[in-house]
């Protein structure tokens, strides 16, 4: 049986997901991703939840992909590859789609791919202290899970632009203040704001806010389905991955 990797705590009408590999800082491998997978068909299959939380546990949401689990794989192009590519895709696709408005609860570290899992979901709160990044290309990476998409929906395109490009760390009041997070307060405070926050927002219709989510879905998807595909499909000559990340070999 694999490890436990992802955490499930059922408080209707609040369910909480957290990823738990706090040792490597909740670095997302494919077993963490396909038990993610799971855990929000569990909590989206209970009839009493409107609401779910996406945290990790300890100092990080999560570090991002866990490069060390890349091994010795040659990278064409950039692309970590479907070993992981393919139970990502499938996760976010779960947080987009399940019924209940997902809280991205941001709590510390938050790179990269993990940015990729806060993007997808409905609402971010940080913590002021959190640190986020796109590193995709100081690691010689490009994404693959809907960065390119998503960060300029939340951030405008100037921004999200200069973020990539220098793969610049940002904190969660910067998220706050450029819209990409709801909110920030001090760490020692978020669990408390989350809940509140969560507990507001299933006061209300439960279908109610099915179709909002649906049709904010729909508002985006207008050109971002087309953009993700693009995004997936499309390779580029990146030939310094296997240099960048000679470190985590």
């Amino acid at each position: 049986m694999s490890e436990r990797l992802v955490r499930l705590h059922l408080d209707p009408p609040v369910a909480t997901v957290v990823l738990d590999r706090p040792d490597a800082l909740n670095a997302l491998t494919p077993t963490l991703l396909e038990q993610l997978s799971a855990a929000l068909d569990d909590a989206s299959a209970e009839p009493d939840v409107a609401v779910i939380v996406l945290t990790g546990e300890g100092r990080a949401f999560s570090a991002g992909v866990d490069l060390k689990a890349l091994g010795t794989r040659q990278l064409e192009g950039g692309r970590v590859g479907d070993f992981i590519d393919v139970p990502a895709r499938a996760a976010i696709g779960r947080l987009v789609s399940v019924p209940q408005v997902v809280i991205a609860k941001v709590n510390g570290f938050c790179f990269t791919g993990a940015l990729e899992l806060a993007l997808a979901c409905d609402l971010v709160v940080a913590a002021n202290e959190a640190t986020f990044g796109d590193t995709h290309a100081k690691f010689g990476l490009r994404p693959t899970w809907g960065m390119s998409q998503r960060l300029v929906r939340a951030v405008g395109i100037t921004r999200a632009r200069w973020l990539s490009y220098t793969a610049t760390r940002f904190s969660g009041l910067d998220a706050a203040a450029w819209g990409l997070a709801v909110g920030a307060v001090p760490r020692e405070e978020l669990d408390a704001a989350v809940d509140a926050l969560a507990h507001s927002i299933a006061a209300n219709s439960r279908g109610s806010l099915a179709a909002y989510k649906d049709l904010y879905r729909q508002a985006l998807d207008g050109g971002q389905a087309e953009g993700l595909d693009y995004e997936a499909s499309t390779a580029y000559p990146i030939d310094d991955t296997d240099e960048r990340l000679a470190g985590f070999r």
